[in-house]
């Protein structure tokens, strides 16, 4: 269920690894949402079925490859911003609604969206919500910026029908005005069924958090994408294993520069390089290609670039707006963005 894990394979998923060559060959496809929302959330279950999530409340779901999509938005919801969604399936959802206070609430769905069950609701004026995600059906964690100095988890072991706020002790010290992005669902990502990480910017130095027992504790190192800004640093994270990261991100504010925008790591986030040519503009979103050991895609409000060589070099290869991306097990590659944007990649 998390951003990352498209890149598992499934049973019953294609054994051949498709060519990375191939990816420049291939485009995002619109699919007519029927909303004006802006989808940061999305899920890709398959290329048929896919989930996405965003302004005033709305939950999108289709299960026809975006032909048709219904509105399954939580009844009352339409004060909220969603920003992340996280489904295994085309009947059981997860969504969070970020911001201050009680504005940070988590909801759940069995059914198709047909009825939601809000999970929790933030209490703490000082916690905001960010981006969640789950080693497995059951188990999963959300993050919130950090309070009194350190970054706060939640924790769920039920599939997200109840959370509890993780003891900080095992958390490393934020630096001063550090904080996560929720950009796209991607500053926290996991893979396999213990490990996930943080991206953050904001403060002196871009980080990445990771943990290997589910949030309990963490270990931090910095990134070379450049932050020492409000509104720089690394905003998504993908890893196609427990070893293989992607880093992407940089300055969101429209027309200012993102140099060295793109970062990779080998070793489970413990180091980070710096992209040989990273994306040239500012980047929001990433996603392994499955099954491929070399190919992404990275989106963002300027276009999309993929890389052939595990992220050591981008090439944009189109210019539409998309905020957020996502592919599962079967090749169903997904992005979402503004004005009710929603494509797959398609030959």
């Amino acid at each position: 269920m998390s951003a990352s894990a498209g890149a598992r394979p499934a049973p019953g998923a294609p054994s051949a690894t498709p060519s990375a060559a191939s990816l420049p060959h291939a485009g995002w496809h619109l699919k007519p949402s029927g909303s004006t929302a802006r989808f940061r959330g999305l899920a890709a279950v398959s290329r048929t079925t896919a989930w996405t999530a965003g302004t005033e409340g709305t939950v999108l779901r289709t299960r026809d490859g975006g032909r048709h999509w219904s509105d399954v938005s939580p009844p009352g919801a339409r004060t909220l911003e969603f920003r992340d969604i996280e489904a295994p399936d085309a009947r059981h959802a997860v969504v969070l609604a970020i911001g201050e206070g009680t504005a940070s609430r988590v909801f759940r769905t069995d059914d198709g969206g047909t009825t939601w069950t809000e999970s929790f609701r933030n209490t703490d004026p000082r916690a905001f919500y960010d981006c969640l995600t789950f080693f497995d059906r059951r188990h999963g964690i959300a993050l919130s910026d950090p309070v009194d100095g350190r970054y706060r988890i939640l924790s769920t072991g039920d599939g997200g029908r109840s959370w509890r706020v993780l003891p900080s002790d095992g958390m490393p010290a934020a630096q001063p005005g550090e904080a996560a992005f929720a950009a796209s669902g991607q500053c926290l990502v996991s893979a396999g069924s213990h490990d996930a990480w943080i991206a953050t910017g904001g403060a002196a130095a871009s980080r990445v958090l990771h943990t290997a027992d589910r949030g309990r504790t963490w270990t931090v190192t910095d990134t070379p994408v450049p932050a020492g800004d409000p509104a720089r640093g690394v905003f998504a994270l993908a890893f196609r294993d427990r070893a293989h990261g992607l880093a992407v991100g940089g300055d969101f504010r429209p027309g200012l520069p993102s140099p060295r925008a793109g970062a990779v790591s080998g070793d489970g986030g413990a180091t980070w390089t710096a992209a040989a040519a990273p994306p040239k503009e500012y980047r929001s979103g990433v996603a392994w290609l499955p099954y491929s050991r070399r190919a992404a895609l990275a989106v963002g409000p300027t276009g999309t670039d993929v890389t052939a060589d595990g992220g050591r070099t981008w090439h944009t290869v189109g210019t539409g707006s998309y905020d957020t991306v996502d592919c599962a097990p079967d090749l169903g590659c997904w992005a979402a963005g503004e004005r009710g944007r929603i494509a797959r990649l398609e030959p």
